[in-house]
């Protein structure tokens, strides 16, 4: 302020703050890496889970799959820079692999494609947008890039009619459910009891970028 009026910054140099702003820090490499590791464990831990649903019938575990997509959306959300969605989801993946998942390697790859699809989402509204819709198109992207990979290394292809709709039917709400609504409200939570403080100031602009 000077002389009772008050200095707005330019154009330029508020467009540089913000991108600034969306430039991952150290603070944000360290959030990013033990998001993947809590999410590695839990991948690893309902691994066990999903093999015993899957005798069941009807594709029960397809509901579960959806868990598997959750750190790329948790991240994005949480963080709102570019490529931590990427970053959760493939090393969540790498983290399930190193504590012994079933899936051996091919988690990694199916962490990397998953990544990359979820993170295309947020990239698509240039991460200024960070609603519910956007978390479940980011699943929707995960559930989509899964698929593919099951096209080669999973029973996809073998099955057919009804019980193939059936299964992708059912992996398609679960996805929604787990890493889609799930992260959106465990997000919009953690902020509102002000946990997130630490990592980031939250503002009234941090809640309307969740609407």
């Amino acid at each position: 302020m000077n002389g009772g009026t008050i200095k707005i910054k330019g154009g330029t140099d508020m467009a540089h703050e913000k991108s600034r702003n969306l430039k991952l820090n150290l603070t944000d490499i360290l959030v990013t890496i033990v998001i993947a590791l809590v999410f590695g464990l839990v991948f690893r831990l309902m691994g066990p889970v999903y093999d015993l649903v899957q005798p069941l019938g009807i594709h029960l575990d397809a509901l579960l799959y959806g868990i598997w997509f959750i750190a790329a959306p948790f991240a994005a959300l949480l963080i709102r820079k570019p490529g931590v969605a990427f970053l959760a989801e493939t090393a969540a993946a790498l983290a399930e692999m190193l504590f012994a998942g079933s899936g051996g390697v091919i988690n990694l790859y199916y962490g990397l494609l998953q990544g990359a699809f979820s993170e295309a989402i947020f990239a698509a509204w240039r991460y200024k947008k960070f609603s519910i819709g956007v978390a479940s198109l980011s699943a929707f992207a995960a559930l989509i890039a899964s698929i593919i990979l099951d096209a080669g290394y999973a029973y996809l292809p073998l099955l057919a009619g009804w019980n193939l709709i059936l299964y992708i039917v059912f992996r398609l709400i679960g996805s929604i459910l787990l890493s889609g609504l799930f992260p959106y409200a465990l997000v919009k939570g953690l902020e509102k009891t002000g946990v997130t403080q630490s990592l980031r100031p939250v503002t009234k602009e941090d809640y309307d970028v969740l609407k």
